[in-house]
């Protein structure tokens, strides 16, 4: 079953992935489906997702961010960080 989503995206980029889906015979929804699609798929094949398309390192680098401790005081680091400096 197909749902509406509406997207707020910068008009260049828009542009760009239209050209983009046209030059590979797809429509816009059809490659932000398959997108999310690759994020959300538990499928793997070697231990990794199978991609219906290849995403960029860029993009894959902001997926695969570093983990933030929850016990982490970010208060009292930012002080030390502070005192250090201006010593």
């Amino acid at each position: 079953m197909d749902t509406k989503l509406t997207l707020k995206l910068d008009k260049a980029v828009i542009e760009k992935a239209k050209k983009y889906a046209a030059s590979n015979k797809r429509s816009l929804s059809r490659l932000i489906e398959a997108y999310l699609k690759s994020l959300t798929s538990e499928n793997t094949e070697n231990g990794q997702k199978k991609e219906e398309f290849e995403i960029s390192p860029f993009v894959k680098s902001l997926a695969l961010g570093t983990q933030i401790p929850n016990d982490i005081d970010t208060k009292s680091d930012y002080h030390d960080f502070l005192n250090r400096k201006y010593k």
